[in-house]
């Protein structure tokens, strides 16, 4: 599994042409305790840079921008009950979709973790 990042602050662990995403543990910090996600629809489509699900905490509400284009398979319900899992374990239990891949190409825009983590060591 690989995992890629955004400069918004978004994960995508990619396995094959399927993928999970959730937000980086910087970006939960950077928000405070979460106190609802909004998830998109199985079966939605989203484009990649598109708001495809909103993060509400204490302090804003924030979208989550889709790292890449695909169809959404799975969404987190877990989040509905416990949307504190985003602050707990972010790149963990606190994923927010699942989708497949329509154009694994547009990985290759995004940072790995090393990239990352010196993106965010600079702001």
């Amino acid at each position: 599994m690989t995992r890629y990042f955004t400069k918004d602050h978004e994960w995508i662990a990619v396995e094959g042409s399927e993928a999970t995403v959730g937000i980086t543990d910087y970006a939960q910090s950077q928000l405070g305790d979460i106190t609802f996600v909004e998830v998109p629809a199985t079966g939605s489509a989203v484009g990649k840079g598109e708001s495809a699900s909103v993060v509400d905490s204490v302090k804003a509400a924030s979208d989550v921008y889709a790292p890449v284009s695909g169809t959404v398979t799975v969404a987190n319900s877990a989040l509905e009950e416990q949307p504190e899992l985003v602050n707990t374990d972010p790149e963990g239990e606190g994923w927010l979709w699942k989708m497949t891949l329509s154009d694994p190409s547009e990985l290759d825009a995004l940072m790995d973790e090393a990239g990352y983590q010196a993106f965010v060591a600079e702001l």
